[in-house]
């Protein structure tokens, strides 16, 4: 019976603190809570504005039927579609055939990019040959050196080839791709590398035993459960494919070949007059990165941290 009261009051006590009112919480001072916590959203308040302050303004400037870059200053003080129509408008500027150039380009490079990178990341992983290490090292530091250094050589590169094989020379997207693939190696190879090791390799030696061989546990076993950094790869790849203005513009010659970034530099490389039209060429260039950026979201930064720690 003593145990049975105890129980009881207990229980009471229990249910007395939980229906008793809370005590009011103590507001810090301001400038305490400023020194904790208050300093950060300040700091992410800045580079919101730093950061966004740039978007509204092209934004703003591809809805002003102004065109100049003095009419543009004022946000959203005139709003018309007139830049967007006039954009396709253009016999001269095929802002469609832009498009879908840099979507065929952009896509076949980041795929095949994507594909020949984790092939050679999953030899450097699994495999151990004579040259492994000095090969991963080379990659490495080839990617230390900056593009514009090898324009000359691919200019003079892409010429040769096209006396040779014009569907590879200069003005041909083929060979344009060929391009990116090539520099596209070394940097995502040692990315994918480090991901791979995360990999157990028990995985693979439970496949072996069971008679499969190297192809077989790439295609059907490793590209499973390295889909992260591949969706990583692929879209880093393809946001920097289709930004890219140096070497498009090197390679394509004709406006019909070009690019989105090669072709709006004509709208504001000799009249400024195009400024706004220029922007709602890149508002609408930006739209189709944007959604990939947000699709594979979720994959960035578990296959970024993943591919970091080896």
């Amino acid at each position: 019976m003593t145990d049975i009261a105890s129980t009881t009051s207990d229980a009471s006590t229990a249910t007395a603190a939980l229906l008793a009112p809370a005590a009011p919480r103590t507001r810090r001072p301001f400038g305490r809570w400023f020194r904790e916590t208050g300093w950060r959203h300040l700091i992410g308040i800045v580079m919101l504005v730093f950061a966004g302050f740039p978007l509204v303004y092209v934004l703003s400037a591809s809805l002003n039927p102004g065109g100049t870059l003095l009419s543009t200053n004022g946000l959203f003080s005139k709003i018309s579609l007139d830049n967007y129509v006039q954009l396709f408008q253009d016999p001269s500027r095929p802002y469609g055939a832009w498009f879908l150039n840099t979507i065929f380009i952009g896509v076949l490079a980041s795929v095949f990019s994507v594909f020949l990178c984790a092939l050679a990341a999953y030899a450097f992983s699994r495999m151990r040959f004579r040259g492994r290490r000095t090969g991963l090292m080379t990659l490495l530091l080839v990617q230390m050196f900056p593009q514009l250094l090898a324009i000359v050589a691919i200019f003079l590169l892409m010429s040769a080839i096209g006396d040779i094989f014009p569907a590879l020379g200069l003005n041909s997207q083929i060979g344009l791709i060929l391009v990116y693939l090539g520099g596209a190696l070394g940097a995502n190879t040692f990315l994918m590398y480090g991901f791979f090791n995360t990999i157990p390799a028990s995985i693979d030696e439970a496949a072996k035993i069971d008679g499969a061989g190297h192809a077989r546990i790439f295609f059907t076993i490793i590209l499973r459960l390295v889909a992260p950094i591949l969706a990583v790869v692929g879209l880093l790849a393809f946001i920097g494919i289709t930004g890219d203005f140096l070497i498009a513009s090197t390679v394509l010659i004709s406006p019909e070949k070009q690019t989105l970034a090669v072709g709006l530099y004509q709208y504001v490389s000799t009249d400024a007059k195009n400024y706004a039209v220029f922007a709602a060429g890149a508002v609408l260039a930006a739209v189709l990165p944007m959604i990939l950026f947000l699709s594979l979201q979720k994959y960035i930064v578990g296959g970024l941290t993943a591919g970091s720690v080896k």
